[in-house]
Formats: C-alpha cells, sequence, structure tokens
C-alpha cells in the first residue's frame, strides 16, 4: 500500500511539474504575443499585470500577483479540501509563475487567430494534466471544488461570469479584439480539457447476465458503487435471466467490461452515456 501511494503522489507531483512549464511556455510564447486574457486567476494575473504598466508605468513581476491572489484559494484548500491536493496545486502556482518571469519571451506567430487557437490547445492540455495527477492549477479550481464539495452546488457557471468580467474590463482598457480572441482561447482550452478529461463522465450500464452475483462482486469491487437487479426472461430462448443496472464513470466502464467478460463470457453488456443523475452516487476523491 505504502508503494502505491508513493507511486501516486510522484505521478501527481510529475504532473503538476510539467503542467506548470507548459503554462509558463504557454504565457511566453502564445498568450503575451497575442495579448490574451486566459481565464481563472493567470488570466486576472496578466490583466492586473497589464494595468499596471499601462496606468502606472510598474512592471510588476508575474510571481507577485499570482502568488498574492491564490493566498485565500490555497488557505482553503489547505483547511478544506486536502493537503496532499492543495500542496501540490502550490508546486503549479508557484512554479509556473516564477517560470513565467524567467522564461524569455519568444513569440512563434503574431497572427491573433493563430495564439488563439494554438494557445488554447496547449492550455487545455496543461489543465488537462493537472486534472489527471489529481491537482489543480490553483486559483478557481480550488475553490470550485471546495464549493462544490461542501453545497453540492456546480460553481462553475459562477466562475464563467468571474471569467467574463475579467474579459470585459480588459476589453474596456485594453480593446474589444483582444477580448474576443480571449474567447476563442478559453473555448478552444475547454473543448481539450472535455477530451482529455474523462474521470466525472457517467456511464450507465445495463448487464444481461446468468451470474448477477458474481458480476454484481466485479462492480462493486471495481467502483464501490452498487447495482439493481432485475429478474427476467430471454424472449428468444425462454431462460431465466438477471438484469444488472448500475452507474459507473467512464473509466470504470472500461474496465468493468473486461472484467464482465471473463465472469460470464455470455454477458450481454449495454452501455449508455448519461448526462445527468440525481440522487446518492459514489464520487472517488484523494485530496
Amino acid at each position: 500500500m505504502e508503494n502505491i501511494n508513493m507511486r501516486h503522489e510522484a505521478k501527481r507531483y510529475a504532473c503538476a511539474i510539467v503542467a506548470a512549464v507548459i503554462f509558463a511556455v504557454n504565457i511566453k510564447t502564445f498568450v503575451r504575443a497575442g495579448g490574451l486574457y486566459p481565464g481563472g486567476f493567470n488570466g486576472l494575473t496578466l490583466l492586473i499585470q497589464g494595468i499596471f504598466e499601462k496606468f502606472a508605468g510598474l512592471a510588476v513581476p508575474y510571481t507577485v500577483i499570482n502568488v498574492t491572489l491564490n493566498a485565500i484559494p490555497i488557505f482553503i484548500g489547505l483547511k478544506f479540501v486536502g493537503k496532499k491536493f492543495t500542496l501540490s496545486s502550490c508546486c503549479v502556482i508557484i512554479l509556473s509563475s516564477i517560470l513565467t518571469d524567467i522564461i524569455p519571451s519568444q513569440p512563434i506567430t503574431y497572427d491573433t487567430l493563430l495564439i488563439s487557437i494554438f494557445g488554447g490547445l496547449i492550455n487545455g492540455f496543461g489543465v488537462s494534466l493537472c486534472l489527471i495527477g489529481n491537482t489543480s492549477s490553483g486559483g478557481t479550481d480550488i475553490v470550485g471544488i471546495w464549493v462544490s464539495e461542501k453545497s453540492g452546488r456546480d460553481i462553475w457557471n459562477y466562475i464563467l461570469v468571474g471569467n467574463a468580467c475579467i474579459l470585459i474590463v480588459a476589453g474596456l482598457l485594453f480593446g474589444w479584439d483582444k477580448a474576443l480572441y480571449s474567447i476563442i482561447f478559453q473555448f478552444t482550452s475547454t473543448q481539450v480539457v472535455q477530451i482529455l478529461h474523462q474521470k466525472y463522465k457517467k456511464h450507465t450500464l445495463f448487464i444481461i447476465t446468468h451470474k448477477p452475483d458474481e458480476v454484481y462482486e466485479e462492480i462493486s469491487h471495481l467502483t464501490n458503487h452498487s447495482a439493481t437487479r432485475i429478474e427476467g426472461i430471454g424472449c428468444y430462448t425462454g431462460a431465466k435471466t438477471s438484469l444488472l443496472y448500475s452507474v459507473v464513470s467512464r473509466e470504470e466502464a472500461k474496465l468493468l467490461v473486461r472484467k464482465v467478460t471473463e465472469v460470464d463470457p455470455t454477458a450481454f453488456v449495454n452501455i449508455i452515456k448519461t448526462d445527468f443523475i440525481n440522487g446518492r452516487f459514489y464520487h472517488k476523491t484523494d485530496y
């Protein structure tokens, strides 16, 4: 068990370090070149930097602003979410901030549309890497997890409103073209995250089997989810059979299909994508 935990933590910090490098390089090669404002605290940091430069003539380091803004989310994470998750998120925040300040700016292109698309792709990959490693880029991610766990409500729409406010201020101060291109950046980034991060996507399993007890044992052991058993009769064969109904994550569904086939090679499995569930559902957390 100790070796498993060590491997898990090694994976967590490896993802955190690589993601931090990706965020910093993306800012210095794409985001800054296009004058964009990505969502979350990174975008807010760049906006505050721009305000200081334009109206006060001060070049405030990215690290100072970003770490200061993340102080409250880090406190929330340590107190309410989990130390392991928050400390690894601190690694992303601090390392990406320092690298953003010390890495020289090397724009690849000055075409703002290309910057919006490819910068968004790279940013989405970095965010997905954080999620895969069970860490985050800090800021709104930590706050969002805390509120969702505490209240059971989806806070991400409110975060979207916050991002919209950042873009409105950026548009008023620095031009609406940059703000509108930032929307393309954020949209592209979100699509990449949705494609790469499947942990919270649900699938409904309908399993027709002659070995319901053995199949349920696999469901319970692999996923910690329960199932509903319905007795029936096969219309073609007239033989008695059982239908097991269960909702699991997409990753768990793939593994379960293999296990069910091993337990009952004659089992019939139907998998349906599930957009919404209401009721008690087990969420595996490792914060």
